[in-house]
Formats: C-alpha cells, sequence, structure tokens
C-alpha cells in the first residue's frame, strides 16, 4: 500500500498510533494513574483532635441567624427574603449548592412537646464516602477534621453525591463552570483563629465549636445532668462510622430530618476495595492497549519492508 495524497499511509498511521499509547504507557510510568488508587478518606494519624460542631437541638430557637451568617461568610449571594423562604421544607434536601446550611422546623409527633429544630449541613463524616469514591481525590477528609473540595481537580462525575448517606454534595447544574458545593467549616475562618461563622453568631449556645472527643464528653455530660430533657444517644457518634457534626435532641432524630439506620461502619469501608482496584484497572488496559499497539506497528513495518523489497526486485 502506498501513501494516500495527504502523505499518511494506514501503516504510517498505525506507526504513530503505537508510539503514541507506548508513550502514554511510559509517560505514566504507573505515577499519574495510581493517584487514584492513593486517594484517602481518612487522614495519616487517625481522628484524635478533629474539629467538629456539637448542634443541641433543645437550645435551637429557630431564629435562623446560622443561615445568614453562613451566606455572608461563604458569600452564597442569598438575599435575606430568600434565606427565608422556603420555612417549610424539613429535610436535608433544602441543602442547594447556595444553602451550606438549614434550619428544619418539626412538630413532635406526639404531640407532647413544642416545635423543635433540625440543622441540616454536611456532617464532616471521619471516613467520607464522598472521598473515598472520587476518582481524582477532589474531596478530602483534612487532618484537621473538616471535609473539602478542591476545584482544579473536580472531573463533575457527581460520584460524591451518589455516595453520600446524607445527600449533602449539591452540584452547580445551571452553571458554566458547575463545582460541587457544601459547608467546609469555614477555613478561611479558622485560619485567623475564628470559629465557623454558624458558631460564631448563635445566640443561645445551641452550636458549640471544639475537638470531637471534647464535644462528645460535653453531650453525654449534658445527658446525664438531664435524661428527661435529651435522647439518650449523639447523633453522629456512630452513625456511618461517625461523624463531625454531632446532634443532642430532645426527641427522635428520625423527627428532626436526621437519617436512621445507617451502619456504624462507614460506607467507604465498603467501596474502598472496588476503588483501590481502579488505578490497576486502568494501568492494565493502557499497558494492554499499547502492547497491541506495538505489536500492531511491527507487523504493518515487516509487512511494508516486504513489499519495499518485492518492489525493487521488479525494478
Amino acid at each position: 500500500m502506498h501513501e494516500s495524497g495527504n502523505g499518511i499511509s494506514r501503516r504510517r498511521f498505525l506507526g504513530v498510533g503505537s508510539k503514541v499509547a507506548l508513550g502514554a504507557v511510559a509517560g505514566t510510568g504507573g505515577l499519574a494513574l495510581p493517584v487514584l488508587g492513593a486517594v484517602r478518606s481518612e487522614p495519616a494519624g487517625g481522628t484524635n483532635g478533629h474539629l467538629a460542631i456539637l448542634f443541641d437541638s433543645t437550645l435551637c430557637v429557630g431564629c435562623r441567624a446560622c443561615e445568614m451568617a453562613c451566606n455572608d461568610a461563604n458569600q452564597l449571594g442569598r438575599s435575606v427574603e430568600e434565606i427565608f423562604a422556603g420555612r417549610e421544607a424539613e429535610d436535608f434536601h433544602a441543602l442547594a449548592p447556595d444553602v451550606f446550611t438549614y434550619i428544619t422546623p418539626h412538630m413532635d409527633p406526639t404531640g407532647s412537646r413544642a416545635v423543635a429544630f433540625g440543622k441540616a449541613q454536611c456532617m464532616h463524616c471521619l471516613e467520607p464516602a464522598c472521598a473515598t469514591v472520587c476518582p481524582v481525590g477532589a474531596l478530602e477528609k483534612t487532618p484537621e477534621g473538616p471535609v473539602i473540595w478542591h476545584g482544579e481537580l473536580c472531573l463533575g462525575c457527581r460520584y460524591c453525591q451518589m455516595a453520600c448517606p446524607f445527600h449533602v454534595p449539591r452540584f452547580e447544574w445551571h452553571s458554566r463552570n458547575p463545582r460541587i458545593r457544601k459547608c467546609e467549616m469555614c477555613p478561611s475562618r479558622r485560619a485567623e483563629g475564628e470559629k465557623p461563622a454558624c458558631v460564631s453568631i448563635c445566640p443561645t449556645g445551641a452550636l458549640k465549636f471544639g475537638t470531637r472527643e471534647d464535644l462528645l464528653a460535653e453531650a453525654h455530660r449534658r445527658i446525664q445532668e438531664n435524661p428527661r430533657g435529651y435522647v439518650h444517644r449523639v447523633y453522629g457518634e456512630k452513625e456511618a462510622g461517625g461523624t463531625g457534626f454531632l446532634v443532642l435532641a430532645a426527641q427522635p432524630f428520625r423527627h428532626l430530618g436526621y437519617p436512621e439506620g445507617l451502619p456504624q461502619t462507614s460506607a467507604a469501608q465498603a467501596v474502598r476495595p472496588a476503588m483501590a482496584a481502579v488505578p490497576v484497572v486502568l494501568n492494565g488496559l493502557i499497558l494492554a492497549l499499547g502492547a497491541s499497539a506495538w505489536v500492531v506497528h511491527r507487523r504493518a513495518s515487516k509487512a511494508e519492508g516486504e513489499n519495499d523489497g518485492k518492489e525493487e526486485s521488479h525494478v
């Protein structure tokens, strides 16, 4: 087969393709793709000293000052009217790309108590499923505890949305440059030694910020001192393997919109073996394709050499 008018023959095309494939294998050198397998959902060193937030529903009056403070601190761009609209929403689905936290009013179904309030936000799991399923490490469980998002790495696959047992991450569907949005526990404020905005503004002390160990001790102390005033459990202590947002309440947590029946082991433990196999499979696929391209290129070169020899013998 001779070269066509554009100067590219099928054999030459295959030759170039094989070189590109082999170059990709050599270029990655087992370096780029294994980053997928190196993604950690739990920082090295364990969870001791992790920062967390304790929400005591019995102290919340539903003023929603935390929502306004969160809106301002994270520059979410919502007006006061927008913040106070949709007050009837009663579950985590009220979260949105411009809503990092939301106070949800609930009536006690038994009728024994007045209205109570829940607070929807990122739970900052100890082993977050969102970070575990992310194929490029765009979501990270930081050594300080909060789970943050790296926009420069995100592929927009939205696996994090499907994996989160609390339905927290939100995707900017209407943006030309969409982001995954959620509470990150005000990293800029923490860098300056300040508390998260929602905690700082709470007028009743319903929100408290500190290390998870100290907040759990405080929560259990409150339960022991007022056993009739609280459910005898701290939500988030064990749910989904433990979270960095802890809740105290006077009525069952499901009445406040918090998912019940979650396993005490993290979802990350279930998906980690599958995610660990991803880089092995992808590297193997690249090697196989590279080897196939090399074989095709070698056969094409050999056949081209034989044809050239036949043409010379006829001259």
